[in-house]
C-alpha cells in the first residue's frame, strides 16, 4: 500500500520535503554536523562538488574525497532535528518516492556525526577526540518508536539507580554505536566511551547563569559513574539519536566529537576553530580507507 502524502511529504519537484534532496543527491557515507557552516569547512577539502542545496538548517553537499563518494549535511541542534534527517535520508534509500512504497532490498548508509562537546572527566584534554561508544539520551525521541530491541536496559537502570533520577524527566535510553565504524574510527589519538545526549544546552547540561536547577549535584553523579569499566566521557545533543534511529533503520553510525570545554576543570579551548579543522581532516583520512 502506497505511503499517504500526508506523511511521506514531497515538494513539486519530486525532492524530500525538509532536506529538498533527490535519491540521486544522496551518497552511501553520510557525515553530519550541527553548524550548516561547518558543512563548508568540511567539502573545502573534497576535489569535487557536485551538489549543494541548503534549506533552513539543512545544508547539504554532496562530492568526492579522494575519489571516496560523500555527503556532508547539516542537522541544526538536537536530537528533533536528528528524527527528520534521518528518517528522510533513510526514505531517500528505501522508499520508492514515485511508487511510495518501500523498496524490497534495504539500502545501509554510513552516517558519521562531527560534533563539538564537552568533556566530563579531568583527564580527557580540550582539543582531544571521543568517540561514542555507547550514547544515552536524555531526551525523549526514541520512545516514541518501537525500541526495546536496540536498547541497552541494564545500563539504562544502572544510571537511572545512580543518579536517583527525578521521573518527571524523560527516561533515559541507552544505545550502542556501530562496532565496526567505531573500531575502524579508532587510533592512538582518540578516547572511547559513554557520550550523554542532552536536550538542552544550559539546564540540561548543568550549566547555572540565572535559573536553579532541580538536582545541582547532577553533574558530579554523571561523572561518578560507571558500567562495566566504561565511564561517562562527555555531553552533546545529538548522538543518541542518531545511534537510536540508525540502529531501528538498519543504518551504521559512529560520533566523533572534539573536546572544546571540560565541564569539570572548567577549562575551554584556546583555539576552536583549529580543533574543529583538526578533527575534520582526522574523520576524512579515517573515512577514505573505509
Amino acid at each position: 500500500m502506497p505511503i499517504a502524502a500526508s506523511e511521506l511529504i514531497l515538494n513539486n519537484d519530486g525532492s524530500i520535503y525538509h532536506l529538498h534532496l533527490k535519491p540521486e543527491h544522496l551518497a552511501k557515507t553520510v557525515i553530519t554536523v550541527g553548524d550548516p557552516d561547518r558543512v563548508d569547512q568540511i567539502t573545502q577539502y573534497f576535489d569535487h562538488i557536485e551538489f549543494s542545496i541548503r534549506k533552513r538548517e539543512f545544508h547539504t553537499q554532496t562530492g568526492t574525497y579522494k575519489n571516496k563518494r560523500i555527503t556532508v549535511i547539516s542537522t541544526g541542534i538536537g536530537t528533533d532535528n536528528i528524527d527528520i534527517v534521518l528518517n528522510e535520508l533513510d526514505a531517500l534509500v528505501n522508499i520508492d518516492l514515485k511508487t511510495r512504497t518501500i523498496k524490497k532490498k534495504h539500502t545501509a548508509l554510513d552516517i558519521i556525526r562531527i560534533g563539538t562537546s564537552g568533556a566530563m572527566q579531568k583527564d580527557i584534554k580540550v582539543d582531544s577526540f571521543v568517540i561514542s561508544n555507547i550514547a544515552i539520551g536524555f531526551d525523549n525521541l526514541l520512545h516514541f518508536y518501537e525500541n526495546q530491541h536496540v536498547l541497552h536496559q541494564k545500563i539504562a537502570s544502572a544510571l537511572i539507580e545512580h543518579l536517583q533520577w527525578n521521573l518527571l524527566k524523560p527516561i533515559p535510553y541507552v544505545v550502542a554505536g556501530d562496532t565496526m565504524l567505531i573500531a575502524h574510527m579508532k587510533s592512538a589519538a582518540t578516547t572511547t566511551g559513554i557520550t550523554i545526549t542532552n536536550p538542552g544546552f544550559y539546564g540540561p547540561q548543568s550549566r547555572i547563569l540565572r535559573l536553579p536547577l532541580q538536582d545541582e549535584n547532577l553533574l558530579n553523579k554523571l561523572v561518578s559513574f560507571s558500567y562495566k569499566e566504561s565511564r561517562i566521557t562527555n555531553l552533546e545533543m545529538e548522538t543518541a539519536g542518531i545511534y537510536g534511529l540508525s540502529k531501528l533503520l538498519g543504518h551504521r553510525a559512529v560520533s566523533l566529537s572534539v573536546i572544546l570545554a571540560n565541564r569539570t576543570t572548567g577549562s575551554f579551548s584556546k583555539n576552536p576553530k583549529k580543533s574543529i579543522e583538526n578533527i575534520i581532516e582526522y574523520t576524512l583520512n579515517r573515512m577514505n580507507s573505509y
